[in-house]
This record gives C-alpha cells, sequence and structure tokens, in this order.
C-alpha cells in the first residue's frame, strides 16, 4: 500500500477545502433538489426497493418522509411486477405526485430485474450503494438491520443524494467488460490448476516437474509423464521405447530429453510411492481440463481483439509494454471517456489516492483508500507493472524512484496516475501522440498481427 504520512505543520496551507470545490454536498449524479424545489416536496415521490435473490421489499414515500405505499413484497416476476407499477401510478394521482424516482440498493447482482423491471416501465432508476444504506441505518435504528429499517435508510440516502444515476456501458465497452472478467477468472482458475497438477505429478513422480522450467508448455514432458505413471515405469519402457511412444503421438522431441528424464527415474526409482497410479489418474484428469481453459482463453483474446479495434483504447496499443488483453481490460472497466472530466476522475474512481485525516492542525495522509473500483484500480495497476518493465520511458522513472528508495508499491501508484493522463489524452484525441513512450503508428498494426499468430499457433 501506498503510505505517505504528512503532519499537522502544513495546516498554514488552508487544507481544509479548497473555496468552490463542493458546489453541493450531494454527488454530482444523485442530485434531486432542484426537481423538488420545482414541484414541492410534498409532491416529490421516492420508491424505495430493497433486492434478494428472488423477491424484494419496497415502500413508496415523499421527500418529506410521509409513506404512501407501506413497506410489502414484491415476487421477482412479470405480473407482480405490473401490478407493482399500476399501484405506482395510482399513488401518483392520488397524492397529486409530480415527479417520481426509483431509488435500488445494489445488492450483488440481485438488484438487476427490479431496476430493469421500473427501467423499461419508464420510471426513473437509480441505485445506492449498501455502505449509504448502512450508514443512514445506523443513527435511526442501531442494532436493529431489518428489511423494512433499511427502505427507511434508502429513503434518507436518496433524499441526502445518494441514489445515483448508473450508466449502462454501450456496445462494444459492454462486451469488452464481460469477456475481459470472464478471461480473468479462467486465468485465475488455470493458474490453480497448475498448482494441483505439480503438486499430485510430485506425488505420483517425485522430483519430475523439477526437471523443466515450463513443465506445462513443455509438450515432450507431459507425454512422458502421461505415459509414466511411476519411475520404475519410465526405467521399464527404455529409450527406444519412449522414443517412439513420443514419435506415434506425433510429439517432436530431442533425445537428451528422454535421457534427462532416464538418469532422474534412475535416481528416484527405489524411493517407495504410495498411491502413485492414483495421483497420476488425478493429475491427467486436471491437465486435460487446464488445456480446455486455456483454448478457452485463447479463443476470448480472439474476441477481445476484435472488439479492441471497435475502439479508441487500440491507439494505447502503440506503447510498449501495453498489448490486447491489458488494452482490453482498461477499456471495458474505464468505459468511454466522456465521462471522465480529467485524468483524477479516473485515478480517483480507482481509488488510487491517499487516505486522509484532517481535523483542526492536525492534517494526516495514510494508505490509498480502500473503499474504490477494485477492477479498474487492478486493470491500471497491472498496466504500471507492465510499463515499468517493458518501457523504456516509465522503466526510466521507476529505476530514479529506486535509486531514492522509494517503495516499489509507491511508485506504481505514481506511474499509474501518469499513465492515466496519458492515456485519457490518447483515447480521447482525435490526433496521433507525439510522447516519448509512443512507438510509430504502425506498430499497432504489427502487435496485431503477432498477436494474431501467437493466439493461432497450435
Amino acid at each position: 500500500m501506498l503510505h505517505s504520512t504528512r503532519t499537522s505543520r502544513r495546516s498554514n496551507r488552508k487544507s481544509k477545502s479548497k473555496p468552490g470545490r463542493y458546489k453541493s454536498l450531494q454527488k454530482p449524479n444523485g442530485v434531486i433538489s432542484p426537481r423538488v424545489q420545482q414541484v414541492g416536496g410534498e409532491h416529490f415521490a421516492i420508491v424505495c426497493v430493497d433486492p434478494a435473490k428472488h423477491r424484494s421489499e419496497w415502500m413508496m414515500a415523499d421527500y418529506f418522509g410521509n409513506i404512501l405505499i407501506p413497506p410489502q413484497t414484491l415476487e421477482h416476476q412479470g405480473p407482480f411486477f405490473k401490478a407493482a407499477m399500476e399501484l405506482v401510478r395510482q399513488t401518483q394521482l392520488q397524492h397529486h405526485i409530480e415527479d417520481t424516482i426509483i431509488v435500488v440498493e445494489r445488492t450483488g447482482n440481485y438488484y438487476l430485474p427490479p431496476k430493469r423491471a421500473f427501467a423499461n416501465a419508464g420510471f426513473e432508476t437509480r441505485v445506492v450503494h449498501p455502505f449509504a444504506t448502512k450508514q443512514y441505518r445506523m443513527p435511526a435504528d442501531p442494532g436493529n438491520k431489518t428489511d423494512e429499517t433499511d427502505l427507511h435508510a434508502q429513503h434518507r440516502a436518496a433524499v441526502a443524494g445518494f441514489g445515483l444515476c448508473e450508466f449502462d456501458l454501450e456496445s462494444p465497452y459492454r462486451e469488452l467488460q464481460l469477456r475481459a472478467r470472464h478471461r480473468r477468472k479462467l486465468v485465475e482458475k488455470a493458474a490453480a490448476l497448475a498448482c494441483q497438477i505439480r503438486e499430485h505429478l510430485h506425488l505420483s513422480m517425485p522430483g519430475f516437474a523439477g526437471l523443466f522450467d515450463h513443465l506445462l508448455l513443455h509438450k515432450s514432458a507431459l507425454a512422458l509423464a502421461r505415459r509414466c505413471e511411476s519411475p520404475a515405469k519410465v526405467i521399464e519402457l527404455g529409450r527406444t521405447r519412449l522414443s517412439r511412444h513420443l514419435r506415434d503421438n506425433n510429439v517432436r522431441h530431442q533425445m537428451r530429453t528422454i535421457d534427462k528424464v532416464l538418469t532422474w527415474a534412475g535416481q528416484a526409482a527405489n524411493d517407495p510411492i504410495q498411491d502413485g497410479p492414483l495421483h497420476h489418474a488425478i493429475w491427467t484428469e486436471l491437465e486435460e481440463l487446464y488445456e480446455h481453459f486455456h483454448r478457452r482463453i485463447a479463443t476470448l483474446e480472439q474476441e477481445l481483439a476484435s472488439y479492441i479495434v471497435k475502439t479508441p483504447y487500440v491507439r494505447l496499443l502503440a506503447i510498449s509494454g501495453i498489448n490486447v488483453v491489458s488494452a482490453a481490460e482498461l477499456a471495458g472497466e474505464m468505459g468511454p471517456t466522456k465521462h471522465y472530466a480529467n485524468a483524477n476522475a479516473i485515478t480517483g474512481r480507482a481509488g488510487l489516492y491517499p487516505s486522509r485525516h484532517q481535523s483542526d492542525q492536525t492534517d494526516n495522509s495514510g494508505p490509498i483508500i480502500r473503499q474504490a473500483n477494485r477492477r479498474l484500480r487492478c486493470a491500471l495497476m497491472r498496466i504500471a507493472d507492465n510499463l515499468a518493465c517493458h518501457c523504456h520511458y516509465y522503466r526510466a522513472q521507476a529505476d530514479i524512484d529506486l535509486g531514492r528508495g522509494v517503495d516499489k508499491r509507491a511508485s506504481r501508484v505514481k506511474i499509474a496516475k501518469r499513465f492515466s493522463r496519458l492515456a485519457l489524452a490518447c483515447v480521447a484525441g482525435d490526433q496521433p501522440m507525439k510522447h516519448p513512450c509512443f512507438q510509430q503508428p504502425d506498430s499497432i498494426l504489427e502487435k496485431l498481427r503477432k498477436f494474431h499468430h501467437t493466439i493461432k499457433r497450435p
């Protein structure tokens, strides 16, 4: 984590807040006060929905908190949604409600059915974060968490401007986000499988995995391990029969690989192996699943390449250290640049800034904040790691920080913040970028060509 502690001696710098920084205490995409002023609080209604997996609790109240529809259960089925919306419209007519918003708590993916249902019916639908619900429930109902108290807290949060408008990603950003997240999960599962494969292989053939630097990429080594469930079996088959087995299965190999395996088997043959055949069967099954994951990952990467070229994020491929996958992950998590006023909005959403505690003369900053968009933060930090290793411009900055004794994590955060400014200018602009880290424009096509060739390679 980024640690940067600054003490109270800076208090002369007017650190509490800059004049004019906040025009409203409400969140920018949660402001409702102008609309309330226009129609009056008694004619402005808020419908609060607390979703669960199969049903939701909901109620309707005016801006001042007068309950118009008491809390009741809403099943997540079409007829029940239609009945609820008809009840809302009748209540609007009965109480002369001129403006209404729907506020749904963001609970996992369970909030999507009621949110879509109300939005498709023409209601303005907003989202309130569970943290906001909790903070507005605790002072009023400490130690009492029920669906009804949550609905009351959601109403208070919406009145305070925490019922936020949620922007839906349009195509192709939506597809990029879903496919990039799916690919990332498959990569994580494949990595876990690789550890399990090595574990069971070691239990059946101790020391075999250590003979090769990249075992799961070594086709001939895996073919030999599948054929022989123990060191004794390797010695029994011998050099000639092992080579014939590889040729029969069209596995390219060198005789020195077989000699290396035979040498290892001669040293390990006398060690007793318990349940060796069972562990051999387990790791071979896991290896088949591992290969399936990798084929699916390769397919997803091809799809990511086909979508990234439809967005301006493809321009980032001109930077050394950024390839199709990292650019696609960033595009899917960031979305269109029109949603960001400046680069600080990007790193602010990702939570790449230090936490702060200021009171009177005390002004301390600490580690980077914890509550943030973690996926966007991960995408930026992965790119920062790649840039520090493969881009001469950012590598030089990382080396300077290293020489000054700056923590490596703090150095990566600095690179991520600098890159966010460059990325916003590159993606949002319509002119070729002139920057030391950019390669020639044709490098984008060359990188895409090499990426396609690598994916297609058997």
